[in-house]
């Protein structure tokens, strides 16, 4: 079953952001991309599993929120399913040695992303 998996998470103070939420919830970061200003981190649930993963980097532009992400089998085929079902969805595009993405809106206006686990993606 499709469920979430990642929650993407701007900031306008990466230190701050960071500190804030590795002091109230014990969140883990790692940057896995030299030369970035983009972290990814680790939570767990109330009996210590492992819980959804996200990221942190600056904020792209004014206004922008928390993106959360749901892990399906095949993006291009819940594109189509989620333009059957009334929403929208941006065309598919790689995320070279992860996987493929497409950003989505569905019908209250909505935003969220799809993603899709894929090392050969190019």
């Amino acid at each position: 079953m499709a469920t979430f998996i990642h929650i993407d998470i701007p900031t306008d103070d990466l230190d701050r952001s960071k500190k804030f939420y590795s002091e109230l919830f014990g969140w883990t970061f790692k940057n896995p991309i030299p030369d970035t200003e983009f972290y990814l981190f680790a939570t767990k649930d109330l009996q210590g599993n492992e819980g959804i993963r996200g990221g942190m980097g600056a904020r792209g532009e004014p206004g922008q929120s928390v993106t959360n992400y749901i892990g399906v089998p095949s993006v291009n085929e819940y594109v189509k399913k989620i333009e059957q079902a009334g929403g929208k969805a941006s065309t598919p595009m790689p995320v070279p040695g992860w996987g493929y993405l497409a950003m989505c809106e569905d019908t209250e206006g909505n935003a969220f992303g799809i993603w899709e686990d894929n090392p050969d993606a190019a």
